[in-house]
C-alpha cells in the first residue's frame, strides 16, 4: 500500500510563524501594509529604506503585534547597502524565507523631456535594484532549498498608458520587473525557490498623491469596482505568496487593480 497523504489544514498553508521577511520600501505605503500583513500571521520583519527613522518608526510599531523586527538603512541602487542588509539580517536571524522587493520611485516628463539622469533614476530603483536583491539573497535561499520572492510591478507594466499619464520610465521598469520574475521563476525552480509578482492598480501612496488628486474621476472611471486600493487590499495577496499556500505557484503576476485590466 502507498503512503497515506498527509493532509494539510489550510490555516497551516497561511501562518508565517517564525519565518524572516525582507521588505525593501517596507516603511511606508504598500510596503508597510504587506509588513504589517505579514506580521500579523506571525513573520519576524526586516525593513529598509532609504530614511532609517521611517523604518524604525514602523519596526516600533509593528513589533507589537509579537514578531521581532529590524530596521535598517538601504538604497537598493547600491549593491554595498544591500549585501549589508542580507549580512545584518543573517546575523540576527539566521535566514531569510521571504523576500519582498517594493522600493520603487517614478518620474513624471514626456519622452520628448525626460532627462538620461531621470530615466536611470527610475530603471537603477525599480529594476537594477530588484536584480540586485535577488542576486544577495541567492546563496542563502539556494543553500535553504526554499524561498518565496515576491517583486512588486504594476499594471503599468502590462501595456502602454493612456497620453495623461506621462511616466514612460516607470513603464518600463516595471515591464522589466515582470519579464524578470518569469525568468528568475524558470531559473530558480529547482532549489524550491517561487519568484512572484503582484501588479498592484491604483493605491493612494505618496508617489501616486499628485496623479490621484489630479485626475481623480478619470482613473475611476476605468475602474470597475469604483475605488481605489485601501490600507489592507494587498495583505492577501503578500500574504498567499510569502506562505506555502502558493508553493505551486512560481513566475506568476497577480494582479489587484479593482478589474482596472480586465475592461
Amino acid at each position: 500500500m502507498g503512503k497515506a497523504l498527509l493532509k494539510v489544514n489550510a490555516k497551516q498553508l497561511f501562518d508565517l510563524t517564525g519565518r524572516v521577511a525582507i521588505i525593501s520600501g517596507g516603511s511606508m505605503g504598500l510596503g508597510r501594509q504587506m509588513a504589517e500583513g505579514l506580521a500579523e500571521m506571525g513573520a519576524n520583519l526586516v525593513l529598509c529604506a532609504r530614511k532609517k527613522d521611517r523604518c524604525e518608526a514602523a519596526a516600533e510599531s509593528l513589533r507589537s503585534l509579537g514578531v521581532q523586527t529590524l530596521a535598517l538603512e538601504c538604497d537598493v541602487k547600491n549593491k554595498s547597502a544591500i549585501d549589508e542588509v542580507i549580512q545584518k539580517t543573517l546575523a540576527k536571524f539566521g535566514r531569510i524565507d521571504i523576500l519582498i522587493n517594493n522600493a520603487g520611485v517614478s518620474w513624471g516628463a514626456s519622452i520628448e523631456e525626460m532627462t538620461l539622469e531621470q530615466w536611470d533614476k527610475v530603471l537603477s530603483t525599480n529594476l537594477t535594484g530588484t536584480f540586485l536583491f535577488c542576486q544577495a539573497v541567492a546563496k542563502t535561499m539556494t543553500a535553504q532549498k526554499s524561498g518565496k520572492i515576491i517583486n512588486i510591478a504594476s499594471v503599468a507594466g502590462l501595456g502602454g498608458g493612456s497620453a495623461e499619464l506621462q511616466a514612460i520610465g516607470y513603464h518600463a521598469s516595471k515591464g522589466g520587473v515582470i519579464a524578470f520574475t518569469k525568468d528568475l521563476a524558470c531559473k530558480w525552480a529547482p532549489h524550491n525557490i517561487q519568484v512572484n509578482a503582484i501588479a498592484p492598480g491604483w493605491f493612494p501612496t505618496h508617489m501616486s498623491e499628485w496623479v490621484i488628486e489630479h485626475r481623480k474621476e478619470s482613473l475611476l472611471s476605468k475602474i470597475p469596482l469604483g475605488r481605489f486600493g485601501s490600507d489592507h487590499d494587498l495583505k492577501g495577496a503578500a500574504i498567499f505568496l510569502a506562505s506555502n499556500a502558493s508553493s505551486y505557484v512560481t513566475g506568476h503576476v497577480l494582479v489587484v487593480d479593482g478589474g482596472q485590466t480586465a475592461w
